[in-house]
């Protein structure tokens, strides 16, 4: 007898606790949020129901502004910020959304439900939580 496939979904291993900041925040702004939330990824909020979701991190802020010896106080993260971002279903199998982080070289994804973000998944969740819940 084939035993039923195991299906393990986003919104299983996302985190719901996640930051956000705005655009027009400075580079010094989103350095201090990331400090003091101790996360390296902010999502960049929506400045009107028609845009799209924003990504930063440490390595962006890394390669357009330390190593080009900008302000931080100076640049503001709409500068600098991936948009729009990839974003994932909850109800995608973390088989799908694993390859689709190899595919695109992603760090981090919003889970997206009825326009609104519910969650972040990264690879480090799909594989710590993800296959350690298809192995017990």
């Amino acid at each position: 007898m084939i035993e039923p496939r195991i299906v393990i979904r986003v919104k299983d291993v996302m985190k719901t606790d996640f930051a956000t900041i705005d655009g027009v925040a400075t580079i010094e702004d989103a350095l201090k949020k990331m400090k003091s939330l101790k996360t390296s990824v902010l999502i960049v909020n929506k400045r009107h129901e028609d845009d799209e979701y924003g990504m930063i991190n440490s390595g962006d802020i890394a390669r357009h502004v330390l190593a080009k010896d900008r302000a931080p106080d100076r640049v503001n993260v709409y500068e600098i910020m991936s948009k729009p971002v990839i974003s994932v279903s909850p109800d995608m199998d973390i088989r799908y959304c694993s390859r689709l982080f190899a595919n695109y070289n992603l760090v981090r994804a919003p889970v997206i439900e009825n326009n609104k973000i519910i969650g972040v998944v990264s690879p480090n969740s799909l594989v710590l939580d993800g296959m350690y819940r298809a192995c017990t």
